[in-house]
């Protein structure tokens, strides 16, 4: 986790022609199931692209398998509400796998995105949550009694004898059914899906309601967080992001636009509007300015595979919080300070509502978020040592090693340094996703999945 000891080398790396992007193409969740086996993607055409990692090599038992191309699919399609004479986007918001069950995968993928015209007027839209199963077939029985070569019925005046169909090998053909389509429980901007421990029951989560569902009714959904007002003139915070304790299928937490965490215990009441804890830092009145209230805004929550700490990313920081201490923090890393002076620019090119997400490693020792200039940070818990690396296709040749990049806000300008002036905010990563158990992270940069891989140490950091 330093300039001097970095030995991440690039893994794989899915490419898309980069001469011609469109808006279709632009990778809006990835998500690694619960092996790390499998890799999901979606992007803003509805499109579903599932990765799988190919087996170590026989001839190299050291060097683990790769992520090629195992299905795509369209999860979603583009749908016009006459009623509102409203578009609703394909937009694929969030995938999250369920754990597995048999030699079946299944996961849900949530569409929709509603524009917010100020706090006030909130465009309403209707979402849908998919689940979808993904098998495989490489056998296909054949010698059918009734039936052809082809599936048709034969003339049964034909049929002398009774023979019994036998399984021959075929190719491998990966199918992906909709098993269940879970619709009307939102009117705003779903932002989060979370699957509870309990493996029967998901939470969604959008601006102003979170919904609980039980993965086999689909018609009805329960509302335990409703924090809209009578009057949407009273308005003042709106629902960001939320999930379920890793081990109690009881608590789940949301974030909000304001920076708080609420920690809610669906014991304690059905309706879960009165949280158990809260969670908030006091503003340093020094640090007051006019783009306090949006830069404090949490736009990613996520607990430790222990349970015991929840990691949250504002604009600027990624801060870690025990479970016990509602106060502060207890730890927070700054991921680009040097952009505190350019809030104006970047309020006026609407970056400043960027929503980046942050991930822990398998063993909660190292955090990682995104960043401009398609940077990525890393913040290693045990040393504090942090690194700055960059996706890029320059440095994605398969082995090529990445080296940890600076920024420079002035004075004097090291060789690879890159000057606060030069970062490009078109190029951002705004989604990442960690291998559950391995040191494998999934980066999206825009229309490009970039998979890196600790070759060298096969321990967590």
């Amino acid at each position: 986790m330093g300039e001097d000891t970095d030995t991440r080398k690039i893994n794989h790396s899915f490419l898309r022609d980069h001469n011609y992007v469109t808006e279709a193409d632009i990778i809006s969740t990835v998500e690694f199931n619960h092996t790390g086996e499998l890799l999901a993607t979606g992007d803003k055409g509805g499109r579903v692209v599932i990765f799988q990692r190919e087996p170590e090599s026989k001839n190299e038992p050291y060097n683990q398998g790769e992520y090629n191309v195992y299905s795509t699919f369209q999860s979603h399609e583009p749908e016009f509400d006459y009623l509102k004479s409203l578009e609703i986007e394909e937009k694929i918001n969030k995938i999250k796998w369920l754990p597995q069950q048999n030699a079946a995968h299944s996961l849900l993928s949530t569409n929709g995105h509603c524009w917010l015209f100020g706090m006030k007027h909130l465009l309403q839209t209707d979402k849908t949550i998919k689940l979808w199963k993904i098998t495989e077939r490489d056998k296909r029985p054949e010698g059918y009694n009734l039936k052809d070569e082809e599936g048709k019925l034969k003339d049964l005046s034909t049929v002398t004898s009774l023979q019994v169909p036998v399984l021959k090998p075929m190719d491998l053909m990966v199918e992906v059914t909709p098993r269940r389509i879970f619709a009307n429980g939102h009117t705003y901007h779903v932002n989060s899906i979370s699957v509870n421990s309990d493996c029967e029951t998901y939470m969604s989560a959008d601006d102003l309601r979170i919904n609980l569902w039980h993965l086999a009714i689909t018609d009805r959904s329960f509302n335990i967080v409703d924090i809209k007002p009578a009057n949407m003139e009273d308005l003042t915070e709106v629902i960001t992001a939320s999930e379920f304790h890793p081990h109690h299928c009881n608590l789940f937490v949301y974030s909000s636009s304001k920076g708080s965490l609420r920690l809610c215990d669906m014991r304690a009441s059905a309706l879960c509007d009165k949280h158990s804890k809260l969670y908030e830092e006091p503003e340093d009145p020094s640090n007051r300015s006019f783009f306090s209230e949006i830069i404090s805004s949490v736009s990613d929550v996520k607990f430790s595979h222990s349970g015991r700490y929840m990691l949250t990313r504002d604009y600027l920081t990624v801060k870690v919080w025990d479970l016990n201490m509602e106060t502060k923090p207890v730890e927070t890393y700054q991921v680009h300070d040097y952009l505190r002076s350019k809030l104006c620019s970047l309020y006026e090119n609407d970056c400043i509502f960027d929503k980046f997400e942050c991930a822990w490693n398998g063993s909660d020792s190292v955090i990682m978020t995104g960043a401009y200039n398609n940077f990525f940070r890393m913040f290693d818990r045990n040393t504090k040592r942090d690194v700055t690396l960059e996706a890029s296709r320059e440095s994605s040749k398969p082995r090529a090693i990445l080296k940890p990049r600076r920024v420079c806000v002035g004075g004097k300008r090291r060789k690879d340094d890159i000057s606060v002036d030069s970062l490009d905010f078109t190029k951002k990563i705004l989604h990442t996703a960690w291998h559950p158990t391995e040191n494998i992270i999934a980066i999206a940069a825009t229309n490009n999945l970039y998979i890196f891989q600790d070759k060298v140490n096969s321990e967590m950091h």
